[in-house]
């Protein structure tokens, strides 16, 4: 969604109202949004195409052997969190990049960034609502607001107050998981049961959450509305907020210290995804033997299980930013870093795009497939997206100068048309 990130490279000094010219850019931001945008529809489609349980614990819904289980120990390993934090490190970062333009142009840099978040936030609780419970536009909104304020702290306070917002609620769930681990049978068993119920996983809830979306499109909006408004407050307060702003600061840390725009040595990100990589996989795969360890039982492997995943993630992430800023070296103007960096700049239009594909290819009015591929089908049916939209994306690019929604944002947050198509 220019991912939150509206302008990507410093803007000349100018009296000139309005946004970053496409041409004036960091190309190597570009690329890793691209990158984050192709790489979260392999987490996501679960979240289009099963029911809630289907993605919150494997085990709970649907076939997981054979190729089944490949396809989910290879996106639960390599994906899983992992994209999700690169498009929210990019996001912090778009904020310090979006104002510092701002600011170096003598434009109302605070009153525009509000602006393009209101517009960020209203475009969210529509996709939330009318399409897709699995939104993060109006998560991204509310912490834009908020995490604004410290943008100019140096790097290593962004990074500190970062990793803290970060571990909160994964102190939370570790306090949670020791506290199961040491009760006794009866509550376990009612603690368990507190989870499932939250999550729908009752045969009877299942069976109402797949007949609703194999459903008509009213009846999906109806069945998903408290879902999302729980989401949106009770899960924003307690956990969003938490690990999505700590990302972001971390992401205005890493842009700051020059890391994001492809500006430190080889030698740096050659140690980076090294180090990153081996000690993010390490924690990652002691999260999956410890599943087996303790059978799949679900409260520990949604309180304790999942840390595990969870800095394990942050970690390969880094490892995935130092990979992606080597690639944008070694392959520069390259088929590859073009087509990454055209999707990344129509990161916005393709976000929104992935859901319309995905609902009408699972949903009831499209093809009403949801519930009914299994895992290895699905990665399938990720393949196909892309091979919509990165060409797409070229092709659209070739003519004009923003992706279609972004062309939009930019207009409604400037409040003057912008221009569209390519002289």
């Amino acid at each position: 969604m220019d991912d939150g990130v509206t302008e990507t490279a410093p803007a000349a000094a100018t009296a000139t109202r309005g946004p970053t010219d496409p041409d004036d850019r960091i190309v190597s931001l570009d690329v890793l949004r691209g990158f984050a945008l192709l790489g979260i529809l392999v987490i996501n489609i679960w979240l289009f195409a099963l029911p809630m349980v289907g993605w919150l614990d494997p085990t709970l819904y649907g076939d997981l052997s054979g190729g089944n289980y490949a396809a989910w120990f290879v996106s639960h390993v390599f994906f899983e969190q992992k994209f999700v934090t690169l498009f929210t490190f990019l996001f912090g970062a778009g904020i310090v990049l979006f104002m510092q333009s701002k600011e170096r142009s003598d434009q109302p840099a605070r009153r525009l960034h509000f602006t393009r978040t209101f517009w960020l936030l209203v475009i969210g609780l529509a996709h939330a609502y009318l399409l897709w419970y699995g939104d993060i536009l109006v998560a991204y909104a509310c912490c834009g607001f908020l995490v604004v304020f410290v943008r100019k702290w140096g790097p290593k306070r962004l990074l500190a107050l970062g990793l803290i917002m970060f571990a909160f609620p994964a102190l939370i769930y570790l306090l949670s998981g020791v506290g199961y681990v040491v009760s006794d049978a009866g509550t376990q068993a009612e603690i368990e049961s507190q989870i499932l119920g939250s999550f729908g996983a009752g045969p009877d809830e299942i069976d109402q959450e797949i007949a609703a979306y194999q459903g008509g499109w009213l009846e999906q909006v109806e069945f998903r509305a408290s879902t999302v408004f729980t989401q949106q407050t009770v899960g924003f307060i307690s956990e969003t907020f938490w690990q999505l702003g700590g990302l972001m600061l971390i992401g205005m840390a890493l842009f700051k210290w020059d890391v994001l725009s492809n500006g430190r040595s080889r030698a740096f990100y050659r140690r980076l995804l090294v180090a990153g990589g081996t000690t993010g996989l390490a924690l990652i795969l002691t999260g999956v033997w410890y599943r087996e360890l303790v059978a799949w039982d679900t409260a520990q492997v949604l309180l304790l299980a999942y840390l595990f995943n969870y800095w394990g993630s942050l970690l390969l992430a880094l490892a995935y930013v130092a990979g992606i800023m080597l690639l944008c070296r070694a392959a520069a103007g390259g088929r590859i870093e073009t087509a990454l960096a055209a999707v990344g700049r129509t990161a916005f239009s393709n976000y929104l795009l992935q859901t319309v594909l995905a609902t009408s290819i699972f949903y009831g009015y499209g093809l009403g497939l949801f519930a009914t591929l299994s895992r290895l089908e699905l990665l399938g049916v990720v393949v196909l997206i892309w091979a919509i939209q990165v060409p797409l994306s070229v092709a659209w690019l070739q003519r004009y100068r923003f992706g279609p929604v972004e062309w939009c944002w930019r207009t409604l947050t400037y409040g003057e048309r912008q221009p569209m198509r390519r002289e």
